[in-house]
């Protein structure tokens, strides 16, 4: 690849950088069952297995758009990979959908009041809003196709406070708002809401609201477990999760998310038009009051806490695996790198930020 000036060779090395710090996952499950795949593993038994499908990989993977334009593009961006816990923005995304559509008119309302018999009406689960789900603050205790909460007391995270336990042990809940745990089962009973709460399957729901307003592909699918079929008025439908730490989830292209990262940073619109609204977006990277690293499912970089190479006003979602879509508005930037070796997602993405601070034009290659 031809540079023409320092911006565009600093981009460039930034790009051959990641590619040369590939995740240490194998690369195909399948073949390799043995291999590191994944994050189950980690749950204590029976939960310690796929409940979905997972599918081979490619290798590290991206793009990066600058005002809006796509400046550059490695590995296959066109490859629908799984995409792990990036999926949990999608639906903070069909959340804002069903906020603007005044179906979720306020976000502090315990869901109980909204829909009974799914989960939210006894004991201190009557008190879990919308706004909890969304925080991960909720502290919702059950069992969600067929997993328990408990399996993801005491989750550890590389970007998040030390747990103070081992995981899957029972951990005392508190009151619902006063302490953050980044929970699937969780998330998942949170998807499970906005299944009844739309009546309609949550992938359905996406492709007319975000990825045909979005310009996506069609090479995307949420998958749901094998075992994820439930009855919404009356008729059956797949509850999809909102992750895939059990297998299944989204599988996207790097193009696709990064066209939804370009709609975050341009505040819900999409050539003139407003998919989802402003308001929704703010909402979306509004620190928690507990948890200021965390809005309604993104990540923030609250004191330069988990990139300290970046803006405090840079956010993102993540996946397991090496997968981030990162929004830069300082700079006007977005990059979806994927497969890459987490840590090493600093410096990468320190160098695309200093690619855009240097002279010079960069163009497409």
């Amino acid at each position: 690849m031809q540079t023409t000036n320092k911006a565009a060779q600093a981009l460039d090395e930034a790009i051959a950088f990641a590619q040369g710090h590939e995740t240490a996952w194998v690369r195909d499950p399948v073949a390799d069952p043995n291999g590191l795949w994944g994050v189950h593993q980690d749950d204590p038994p029976p939960y310690n297995r796929l409940f979905g499908p997972v599918f081979p990989r490619g290798g590290v993977s991206g793009v990066i758009l600058h005002n809006g334009n796509v400046v550059r593009s490695f590995g296959e961006p066109d490859r629908a990979d799984i995409t792990f816990s990036v999926a949990k923005a999608y639906l903070s995304l069909l959340a804002g959908v069903a906020h603007d559509q005044g179906l979720l008119a306020d976000l502090d309302r315990p869901i109980a009041d909204q829909l009974p018999g799914i989960g939210f009406d006894d004991g201190q689960n009557r008190q879990v809003t919308w706004k909890h789900m969304l925080q991960q603050t909720s502290e919702w205790s059950g069992t969600c196709l067929d997993i328990p909460d408990q399996v993801d007391h005491y989750r550890s995270l590389t970007f998040s406070p030390a747990p103070e336990g081992r995981k899957g042990d029972k951990r005392p809940l508190k009151a619902p708002g006063t302490f953050w745990e980044y929970n699937d089962v969780r998330i998942n009973q949170m998807s499970l809401a906005l299944l009844h709460l739309f009546g309609q399957p949550l992938p359905e729901v996406f492709t007319e609201t975000i990825a045909k307003p979005c310009g996506l592909s069609d090479t995307w699918r949420w998958i749901g477990y094998d075992h994820a079929t439930v009855t919404v008025n009356g008729k059956s439908m797949t509850a999809v999760p909102g992750g895939s730490h059990w297998g299944a989830g989204m599988f996207i292209s790097a193009n696709d998310q990064a066209k939804i990262g370009q709609l975050l940073l341009d505040d819900g619109r999409v050539a003139g038009k407003q998919v989802i609204s402003a308001d929704w977006i703010q909402h979306m990277r509004a620190p928690c009051d507990i948890a200021p690293f965390y809005g309604y499912l993104l990540w923030l970089n609250h004191q330069k806490k988990l990139f300290s190479a970046l803006p405090e006003e840079s956010y993102f979602a993540m996946g397991a695996g090496g997968h981030f879509t990162l929004v830069e508005p300082t700079r006007g930037w977005v990059a979806v790198v994927r497969w890459i070796d987490a840590d090493q997602a600093n410096t990468f993405f320190g160098r695309v930020h200093e690619a855009f601070g240097e002279s010079g034009a960069i163009n497409a290659p």
